[in-house]
């Protein structure tokens, strides 16, 4: 429910979590090596326990992905880097109770992508790996090794190019996004910019957030936690797309490059697009584009 200036809002339906994987870069989690099989590909080696079919898709698609991505990010000058010792590792657990176990990741998550370790984790389910968890997973660590940490990288914008990358998920995400413009559900940006989703461990409890309103006035969001999370993958990846969709891809890499080169944040939005030069233009811009949609 939303309530704004005395009156009450209810955003309809209620989307179920979208969200094919999570980002996780902590320490590296164990692997019982001797029990994993594996393929090895140009940039990716894959262990897996099951069948070697499915595990060849994955080596395949990976291999497939990493050659888009990288050229779509500006990165494909370096491709060489994932090469050899530097290939990236895919790891396919049994199930989900066992990537869970291992991981320890939160019990909504498929998957994680690990910086540290050039590693992906997930496990052996068909319906929506290939297409969804596997580019986002890739596209996440494409990023950082194309922006490093060492800038004001906020993480919508880290989970934005990564579900972005989700090519066949793009109409459904702009039908979802419009639905909750509409209904006025969506998170303010400066509250995008302090959300570390990465700590909501369940699904438990209701979250107050202030509205991002079409006219600008108050308003206040009530979510669950399976809400907030799908509020917030949605949000960043429309804030991407409005990005690479309204200036081009050249501009949207100018930008990367900016944050990779220490730029903060209005910085690099100013520099790679000159129309933008503060978080609140950005703002009432990505509005203007959601109103268009």
């Amino acid at each position: 429910m939303i309530q704004k200036l005395g009156k009450t809002f209810w955003p309809g339906i209620l989307f179920g979590i979208i969200l094919a994987a999570v980002l996780c870069a902590g320490p590296a989690v164990g692997a019982d090596k001797p029990n994993w099989k594996e393929l090895k590909g140009a940039h990716f080696i894959v262990y897996f326990t099951g069948e070697e079919s499915f595990a060849r898709d994955v080596l395949n698609s990976a291999e497939r992905y990493y050659t888009r991505i990288a050229g779509e990010l500006g990165y494909a000058r370096y491709q060489d880097f994932w090469t050899w010792e530097k290939r990236c590792k895919i790891y396919v657990y049994a199930d989900h109770d066992s990537f869970l176990k291992s991981t320890g990741g939160a019990e909504w998550s498929h998957g994680m992508a690990e910086y540290n370790t050039k590693t992906i984790y997930s496990y052996a389910w068909h319906e929506g790996f290939l297409d969804s968890l596997l580019p986002h997973e890739i596209a996440h660590l494409i990023f950082r090794d194309f922006i490093g940490f060492k800038g004001e990288v906020p993480l919508w914008l880290d989970e934005g190019v990564a579900q972005w990358e989700e090519e066949a998920k793009r109409p459904q995400m702009k039908a979802m996004i419009k639905e909750l413009y509409n209904n006025e559900g969506l998170l303010l940006i400066n509250d995008m910019m302090k959300l570390d989703i990465g700590r909501l461990k369940t699904k438990e409890g209701v979250h107050v957030r202030a509205a991002l309103t079409k006219d600008g006035s108050p308003g206040v969001v009530f979510l669950s936690s399976d809400n907030l999370v799908n509020t917030y993958y949605l949000q960043s990846v429309s804030m991407v797309g409005f990005l690479i969709e309204k200036f081009g891809g050249e501009s949207f890499t100018n930008f990367c490059r900016e944050l990779r080169d220490g730029e903060s944040l209005e910085q690099a939005l100013k520099s790679a697009y000159t129309t933008i030069t503060t978080i609140a233009e950005f703002e009432k811009r990505w509005k203007e584009y959601l109103d268009q949609l």
